[in-house]
């Protein structure tokens, strides 16, 4: 759970920051030296920006998967440690045991070692000791499968059922608890984006976990596709059931955290009403003020020009009746609507007179 809230942090503070280093350092690179960058709040700055940040969102959310996976690969597991199938018997196990016993058994470390190697051959034989005892316990085995090494923790168990009650109950608390601090994110405005798609998709893991619990087998899923996949590509060792559940939990946690960080960018800001309504009475505000501005700068630069005239109240007056004149028919002569009314009734007499002269010529 601590790992998961450091993830959350990471991902709310590390891409804003990788976002802003990694556009100076491409403005720099593609942009020749002396030209203008583009500035911040710009127009192609937010543009580049909102790029930069989805492909690093994406990137992000590939290295965390990435990161998830190269954990769980480099904790290894018992049958890794052994060398031994999945579906390795009882039989072909102790065998396979015994031979790893003749090569790091203690007694069989030469005299001349350094105490160092001594204790590394003594670490590995108590590590393949353990991965034994346990995969030879069938309760155990079917308890490790679906769990991992954290039931050689719970010592009061002794049948499946005590694993899978045991098992269950933990389960049960890392949901609670993980669903609890999304719905607290939540009320504090963080991770809007599909919040009931979130809270429907981590019931239904939690569902797929507790069936996997239960079930004797492993998941079908995992056998013919996931598993037979790795081993043909020779990426990586089998999945093991509770290896791709610690997987599916970590892939769940950082899709949503990461939809919730693209959700505002790919949408856009969203307004409510009352701040569109605001917007728009700020923006009449200042167009009305641009208006009166440019009225008294037209009745300022006017009066200048009919400084000299302001004598000859005749002349001043006879001016103004031009000047209101011309402005009446150049906004009429200009305006679409009237010179299309004009031309219509035109092409209209027109059509007249030529009906009015054929009919004299018959």
């Amino acid at each position: 759970m601590a790992n998961d809230l450091l993830s959350l942090a990471g991902w709310y503070f590390l891409p804003n920051l990788a976002t802003t280093y990694l556009q100076t350092a491409l403005y720099a690179i593609f942009i020749r030296a002396g030209d203008p960058k583009p500035v911040p709040g710009s127009p192609r700055h937010q543009r580049d920006r909102k790029r930069l940040f989805i492909f690093v969102i994406a990137a992000y959310l590939l290295y965390t998967v990435y990161e998830a996976d190269y954990q769980l690969l480099r904790s290894g597991d018992f049958y890794q440690d052994l060398g031994v199938p999945h579906s390795v018997s009882e039989r072909e196990l102790q065998s396979r045991f015994r031979r790893l016993t003749v090569q790091y058994h203690p007694d069989k470390v030469s005299t001349g070692s350094s105490a160092a190697e001594k204790a590394a051959v003594e670490g590995v034989y108590i590590q393949l000791k353990l991965a034994r005892d346990t995969l030879v316990d069938p309760a155990k085995r079917f308890a490790y499968d679906r769990f991992g090494p954290e039931i050689l923790q719970w010592r009061q168990c002794k049948t499946v059922r005590d694993f899978v009650i045991t098992g269950v109950q933990r389960t049960t608390v890392y949901y609670f608890i993980s669903g609890s601090a999304l719905v607290l994110l939540g009320v504090l405005g963080y991770l809007q984006q599909g919040k009931y798609w979130r809270y429907l998709v981590m019931a239904s893991l939690f569902v797929v976990e507790v069936q996997m619990m239960m079930s004797s087998t492993f998941p079908a899923a995992l056998e013919q596709a996931i598993n037979p996949f790795l081993l043909a590509m020779k990426w990586r060792q089998p999945y093991l059931p509770f290896q791709m559940l610690a997987l599916l939990r970590k892939l769940t946690i950082t899709f949503f955290i990461a939809l919730s960080q693209l959700g505002p960018v790919l949408q856009g800001p969203q307004m409510s009403r009352a701040d569109n309504d605001a917007v728009s009475t700020q923006q009449l505000e200042r167009m009305d003020a641009v208006v009166k501005a440019s009225d008294q700068e037209v009745s300022r630069l006017m009066g200048l020009e009919l400084m000299p005239f302001a004598a000859d109240q005749a002349f001043t007056r006879d001016l103004r009746t031009s000047l209101k004149e011309w402005l009446v028919r150049n906004t009429i002569t200009n305006d679409a609507e009237v010179r299309g009314a004009i031309q219509s009734v035109l092409d209209r007499r027109r059509g007249e007179g030529q009906v009015g002269t054929l009919q004299t010529l018959s």
